[in-house]
């Protein structure tokens, strides 16, 4: 007998929906069919459609060292009330996740307090080719992270030499984070007068966006690698990855496919202001086109919380970076 059966839902499975029931014993589904017959316990749905857990490919739970923001406690219980059980977590903690050791502390600290399943990503610095080469087989690491654009610290990298150097001498998924560093620096003196999140998108740029994302495929196929690209924000680079498919997959957020400029920042300020930014409508369309031909292989949240006297204090004295793990499914 099943401690639980859960009846009358659409289960997907087999990538589709089937009338079946879920047998559950000792806190595990134990088998999914038809008629499972008694159970100690019923959950009767009403056709309401019945998934597997999610994974979320890139959330930011700032545990070590930013925990007035966030930590894998918080971060994985809101997970999980959002039906994501496994989570892909980012290196820009304080200090940066950039070696096996602080691989290896990120886990343990999971263990202890996540309520779902996690693996880590050890982030890319311009030195640390020797532990970026731990990474293929290291227990709870997923992959490798590379920021092209300006973030934390030292997780910084966009040399040529130095990124290919990271392509042909590791294994496993890169994941970046593409915006052309060399521009936003260019480009950053236009703030200097600026009091509005709107400026946010002019200063961050489709080409800043696109000629990162451009280049990085080129260095990929270079390397004989696939890349893998995060938050894609422009219908450029939707249109140019489609092109591109044999080397790389292609990450979309729900903040780009359900917000846009100029209302977003009308209505949310700061609170909208993320890296890529949020752009235009044509741009959101074209994200959407992307998933819907095929080009988009994941939707993660790209859950990145800050306190809210952080993004109360005016831009662009703001950081950037909005949550989202919780709400991805249901979004």
């Amino acid at each position: 007998m099943f401690d639980l059966v859960i009846r009358g839902g659409k289960v997907f499975i087999d990538g589709g929906f089937k009338d079946l029931e879920v047998g559950v014993l000792n806190g595990k589904i134990e088998e999914i069919g038809s008629e499972l017959g008694e159970a100690k316990e019923v959950m009767q749905l009403k056709g309401e459609a019945l998934y597997p857990g999610f994974i979320d490919s890139q959330v930011h739970f700032r545990e070590p060292g930013l925990t007035q923001k966030e930590d894998l406690e918080s971060g994985s219980k809101a997970a999980a009330l959002g039906g994501v059980t496994t989570f892909f977590e980012m290196p820009n903690t304080n200090p940066s996740t950039t070696t096996k050791e602080s691989i290896d502390l990120k886990v343990s600290i999971a263990k202890e307090k996540s309520y779902v399943n996690f693996a880590f990503f050890m982030g890319a610095t311009g030195d640390n080719i020797e532990e970026l080469k731990k990474v293929s087989g290291l227990k709870g690491c997923c992959g490798i992270k590379i920021f092209l654009g300006s973030s934390t610290g030292s997780l910084l990298l966009y040399e040529k030499e130095a990124l290919l150097e990271v392509f042909r001498e590791t294994k496993g998924m890169i994941s970046c984070h593409s915006e052309n560093e060399e521009m936003l620096k260019e480009r950053k003196p236009m703030l200097a007068n600026s009091t509005t999140a709107h400026d946010h998108a002019k200063w961050r740029n489709v080409e800043t966006a696109l000629s990162s994302t451009v280049r990085l495929v080129g260095l990929a196929r270079e390397a004989g690698r696939k890349v893998h690209v995060l938050h894609i924000s422009s219908k450029d680079e939707m249109e140019f990855l489609a092109k591109n498919k044999d080397a790389c997959t292609v990450e979309a957020l729900p903040q780009h496919l359900t917000l846009y400029a100029p209302d977003c920042y009308d209505r949310l300020g700061t609170y909208a202001q993320m890296n890529p930014p949020i752009r235009s409508s044509e741009h959101r369309d074209g994200i959407w086109e992307g998933v819907l031909n095929g080009t988009v292989d994941v939707i993660g949240s790209d859950h990145a919380p800050h306190l809210r006297s952080e993004k109360d204090r005016g831009y662009p004295n703001t950081p950037s970076g909005m949550p989202g793990v919780q709400t991805i499914v249901p979004l």
